[in-house]
């Protein structure tokens, strides 16, 4: 690209964006996921431009990576630690124990009814075991089901890209074909040092952010998403996941309750997933070739129909066994491994390689993600209420945005009181603020209003506490607890 054609480029980009951003509206209100007008435009885009501008599969890789670090970085930040911790296991079991089952059960109708090539079957059923975190982000944060089971799933779309990524790597480029003992191994080796580097990422940030005295709170988020794409880099440099460390990093730094400025992280960490996700979908579908998939058509809806009925249910009830979950919500992990634009990178990688057969693994892998994405998606609320998993609506946890003064060596904390919060109708003369933290401040809607003991709580609000840095924590955890249990909840915290 030259500077002259930078105007037409943008332009272009900015119209696919604006497109692409107004018709998520129009998707949901038709009952049809955003992640299909995304390919669409790509594969519109693929129909009418030169074919000097096509994608190349190295590029659509590194992209690919590119945004799938974006994307797992904003789920991590809005995974809570808490609710996380009870099901690493599962997750973790599900990331890898059920990508074997999955990857077996889906290969080997494929080599034994239509004599696919081993190499190529292994391929494509390794592509299809790993569930896009983006789908399962956006889909089950609409679904009225358990935080238990949403957060499950949630981590087995974070973890198992980890091991399928290696596995594509290594059976893809044949690097360990006189040893394949040698590939769980391997994978094992990675997830555990990529593991352990989220780990130092992730409180390391925490330790920095909140100690950096940064001139805008514009640097906040700049510096949050860098220490996460750190965490990747790192770790590939150690030859282990980067995935697995973007991912642990994340959710330690979002679960921190002091982060600085998280509604500012959250945002700008938010905005980058959107656009990680447009742009992927889109250069997915400039990638692909539409008169080729028709030849693959006949291997897509065999794989489709294995991993549908059978190796997913498989590998969800033999991972699940051991932690004795309820068959019910066996049953709906069971349907909600959602794919996307995952399992299309990972199928991308043998194009880049050159590997005889890859466009067979792309395109078939494409036909699944399309209709998968068509046909599931939608589907899973019904199946929730079908199998009586659904919950009453949880009341949100309390949000505090932490805004640090450098010179007073104190924080501004910004509380929001949302629609569940029990803090609605309490006094200002009530809360059980500690010495050093005072309310100074309440906004309601779009006016600041004084604040004193006699003022009352309303949904919606946004009540300003300053604290000095010796009761902050102190101050948020009163707050918290009386968001939990109303007005009885700060007794109870300052009785134990």
């Amino acid at each position: 690209m030259t500077p002259d054609q930078f105007g037409l480029v943008a332009l272009l980009g900015a119209a696919v964006l604006i497109v692409a951003v107004t018709g998520v509206r129009l998707t949901g209100r038709l009952g049809v996921p955003g992640l299909l007008l995304y390919l669409g435009i790509g594969l519109l885009l693929g129909a009418v431009l030169p074919g000097d501008v096509i994608v190349e599969p190295n590029i659509a890789i590194v992209v690919g990576f590119g945004a799938l670090v974006l994307i797992l970085a904003h789920g991590g930040l809005t995974t809570s630690l808490d609710d996380f911790r009870p099901v690493i296991m599962p997750s973790l079991v599900l990331a890898t124990v059920g990508v074997a089952v999955s990857l077996a059960i889906v290969a080997l109708p494929l080599i034994l009814l239509l004599d696919v090539d081993p190499q190529v079957a292994i391929l494509l059923a390794a592509a299809l075991s790993a569930t896009d975190a983006a789908a399962v982000f956006a889909v089950l944060r609409r679904i009225n089901v358990s935080t238990r089971l949403r957060t499950l799933l949630e981590g087995e779309s974070g973890l198992n890209d980890a091991p399928v990524v290696v596995l594509v790597t290594v059976v893809a480029s044949g690097s360990l074909q006189g040893a394949p003992w040698l590939v769980p191994i391997v994978v094992v080796v990675q997830l555990l040092i990529g593991g352990v580097v989220g780990v130092g990422v992730g409180f390391a940030t925490r330790w920095t952010l909140q100690r950096l005295a940064l001139p805008a709170i514009g640097l906040y988020p700049i510096a949050a998403i860098a220490m996460l794409v750190l965490a990747f880099g790192l770790a590939d440099f150690a030859q282990s996941s980067g995935f697995m460390a973007v991912y642990v990093a994340a959710v330690i730094l979002g679960s921190a309750q002091d982060l600085p400025h998280r509604r500012a992280v959250i945002g700008f960490s938010d905005g980058l997933s959107w656009l990680a996700e447009i742009g992927l979908f889109v250069m997915l579908g400039l990638l692909a070739q539409p008169e080729r998939l028709p030849a693959s058509i006949g291997i897509a809806l065999v794989a489709t129909v294995v991993l549908v009925a059978v190796a997913r249910p498989v590998s969800a009830l033999i991972s699940l066994a051991p932690f004795r979950w309820p068959i019910r919500e066996v049953g709906f992990v069971s349907f909600a491994g959602l794919r996307g634009a995952v399992p299309i990178i990972f199928a991308a990688i043998p194009l880049g390689l050159g590997m005889p057969g890859a466009e067979v693994i792309f395109d078939a892998t494409l036909i699944v993600v399309l209709i998968l994405t068509l046909l599931q998606s939608p589907a899973l609320p019904w199946i929730a209420r079908i199998l009586r998993i659904t919950v009453p609506a949880e009341p949100a946890a309390l949000s505090v945005d932490v805004a640090p003064l450098d010179d007073l060596d104190a924080a501004v904390l910004g509380i929001d009181i949302d629609a569940e919060c029990r803090l609605i109708g309490v006094y200002v003369g009530e809360l059980p603020l500690p010495e050093g933290a005072v309310a100074s401040l309440l906004i309601r809607g779009d006016r600041a209003l004084p604040v004193d003991s006699e003022t009352r709580l309303r949904s919606g609000d946004r009540l300003i506490v300053v604290a000095s840095a010796g009761v902050r924590s102190v101050t948020e955890r009163r707050m918290r607890e009386l968001s939990r249990g109303g007005r009885l909840g700060g007794w109870r915290e300052s009785s134990g």
